[in-house]
């Protein structure tokens, strides 16, 4: 019995001493607390492919991901698209959007199950606004953005980086230009009835060296939403060249707001 509890004693010291120099191999995050659940919302011209990097860190701090996949083929449906994410979900949630996508949560926001909303470098449109007044108010400054006979509108090719992506790798951007998702007419002028930031918390991230939404509007936005608002050096598609500072601030809304279902 002696022997036996002296392997133990032995285990026991060995497991502390792993502990305190931090030769272990993979740890498993704890749950988070507050709300567990995200859901993503990508922007015109892209997909949800763009926040791998932003859901790698939630995942691996233990929240539950979900990536929208909103066609931006009409705002109805796009809207429809990012509320059947936020209630496929088990509980309350932050929804974040990015771009357009800040239009689309500003709608989807009002489910239930929203508790708190991220925009990063997002449209936070109030009520009578949409994506083109708001541009047509403090122009962006790119000039690359075309509409084709069909009413989609597109970036064209040989601007795409510098204005959308610039802080990317070339790869990245070369294949985001040729794999863009054009955004309807529609989707773009449509105007927001019910803003949910004026009814929850709002989280805001500005990009200060944005071609596509003018940064001086980014500010305005945030600041009547109340958001709680972080600035980072980047182009239009912060949450891809700045995956860390992005999940860090949905992670700061996940745990600052009670689940209020």
């Amino acid at each position: 019995m002696k022997e036996l509890s002296g392997t133990i004693a032995r285990a026991a010291t060995l497991v502390i001493a792993i502990l305190l120099t931090g030769n272990i191999q993979e740890v498993v995050a704890a749950p988070p607390t507050g709300i567990k659940n995200v859901v993503l919302v990508h922007g015109a011209f892209a997909d949800g492919s763009g926040w791998v990097a932003v859901a790698k860190i939630l995942e691996q701090d233990g929240y539950t991901v979900s990536v929208a996949q909103p066609p931006e083929t009409s705002y109805a449906e796009d809207v429809k698209y990012a509320k059947a994410a936020v209630d496929a979900m088990d509980g309350p949630v932050v929804i974040v959007g990015h771009s357009y996508g800040g239009s689309i949560i500003t709608e989807a926001g009002n489910d239930p199950k929203v508790s708190a909303l991220v925009y990063i470098a997002a449209f936070a449109l109030d009520e009578g606004e949409s994506c083109a007044s708001i541009e047509q108010a403090l122009p962006q400054a790119s000039k690359a953005f075309k509409a084709d006979n069909e009413g989609n509108w597109w970036i064209e090719q040989a601007h795409f980086a510098a204005d959308f992506a610039a802080d990317v790798p070339p790869a990245v951007s070369h294949f985001m230009a040729i794999a863009q998702v054009p955004i309807s007419t529609d989707a773009f002028t449509h105007k927001v009835t019910n803003p949910a930031w004026k009814t929850k918390p709002t989280w805001y991230m500005v990009a200060s060296a944005d071609r596509s939404i003018n940064p001086e509007q980014e500010r305005m936005m945030a600041k009547r939403a109340h958001a709680k608002t972080v600035e980072v050096a980047s182009s239009h598609v912060a949450y891809m060249s700045h995956p860390k500072e992005a999940a860090k601030l949905i992670e700061q809304a996940a745990t600052s707001v009670h689940a209020n279902q």
